[in-house]
């Protein structure tokens, strides 16, 4: 999930949690296998203080000697309560090579003794990467579901809220301030995502009315402070670009020349296919449809976004103010064909009933 101009540019890799029941028994399980060589009796809080077992397991299930990719596996199957099948589907792999990654990630916590515990203070920094990227994951889960009925679940973003404030309590680095900041940001944005009707309401369109902005001014400040380090990484840069959008009194004073300003600085720091398939959008909003689609059209051709159906979202947007009905007729069904969500679904229904014949 990275900002865009259009609502359902949402950051990649969203998972789908199990109900609250359903994720605390297996919680509880996990503890079981992962702590096991703790007492019977509950933990004693650790030298750093933090006495939330979720946040504990997640350290866990992040050591530095785990695999990098079966890390962030590992503790959306374990923490989140996601299946095998979930987790394949966002990262775009067969669930059997998913599955073999969980269990030896599994195998090498119980044969190397992997205490559950949150790291001492000089160790926080190794596991940090993979512990914010893992809470981002869930907060855009809740921020923009993967699939089912609803666009938003606001427990899983508030969960994830929480675990940000926590780690933020615990280190203070750059980039927790910069995810907490981000998170914020989007959070402020929920109550105008959609109708009555639960329909998506594209962010031009959004009444900035409901818009939270206790939560944007918090948000901004955090941002300022992660800049203002000289260590500004991935999600602060995210967070700059979600909070020009935030601040923006109306969609047309959208500063879409900053945008694409932080756009680059974000690929120069974490390249991507999803970082350059926005940077296209925000091109698109600076310079014109027929250069962002050009940009996309290229991206594109190299495969990396092939079955991203928000890729093929916003080819057939570029191609309908281009007055290219039948390519945007072919990208609206594309998209449709790859979407898991009812509300993006719809929205795609919609568009592609509107186009001429």
């Amino acid at each position: 999930m990275l900002a865009t101009q259009r609502a359902w540019l949402v950051s990649a890799g969203r998972f789908k949690a199990i109900d609250t029941i359903r994720r605390r028994t297996r919680f509880d399980a996990s503890l079981a296998v992962l702590g096991g060589q703790m007492d019977a009796t509950a933990p004693a809080p650790d030298e750093a203080g933090v006495e939330d077992d979720q946040l504990r397991l997640i350290f866990t299930c992040c050591h530095p000697a785990l695999a990098a990719d079966a890390r962030v596996a590992l503790t959306l199957r374990e923490v989140c309560g996601l299946t095998t099948e979930e987790i394949a589907h966002a990262f775009l792999t067969a669930p059997t090579t998913l599955a073999q990654r969980i269990v030896r990630a599994k195998n090498k916590i119980r044969s190397a003794g992997i205490p559950y515990q949150v790291p001492a203070p000089d160790d926080l920094l190794d596991r940090l990467e993979t512990v914010l990227q893992v809470i981002y994951l869930v907060f855009n889960e809740g921020y923009s579901a993967s699939a089912g009925e609803a666009l938003t679940r606001a427990d899983l973003s508030g969960e994830a809220l929480r675990l940000g404030r926590l780690l933020f309590g615990l280190l203070p680095e750059p980039e927790v301030l910069g995810l907490l900041a981000l998170m914020l940001l989007h959070e402020a944005r929920r109550a105008a995502r959609t109708n009555a009707a639960g329909d998506l309401v594209l962010l031009d369109d959004q009444d900035r009315s409901l818009w939270n902005a206790a939560q944007i001014a918090e948000g901004a400040a955090l941002v300022q402070r992660a800049l203002a380090t000289g260590r500004a990484g991935p999600y602060s840069l995210q967070a700059a670009i979600v909070a020009v959008h935030a601040q923006a009194p109306t969609a047309a004073a959208t500063d879409w020349g900053e945008i694409v300003n932080l756009y680059d600085a974000l690929m120069r720091v974490t390249p991507s296919p999803v970082v350059e398939l926005n940077w296209a959008v925000a091109v698109a909003r600076r310079d014109g449809p027929a250069e962002g689609l050009a940009q996309l059209d290229a991206l594109l051709a190299r495969g990396a976004l092939a079955d991203y159906h928000l890729a093929y979202s916003v080819r057939a947007e570029l191609c309908r103010q281009l007055g290219r009905t039948a390519e945007a007729r072919a990208a609206y069904q594309r998209a449709l064909a790859l979407t898991r969500q009812e509300p993006e679904r719809r929205f795609l229904e919609r568009q592609l009933s509107t186009l001429p014949e």
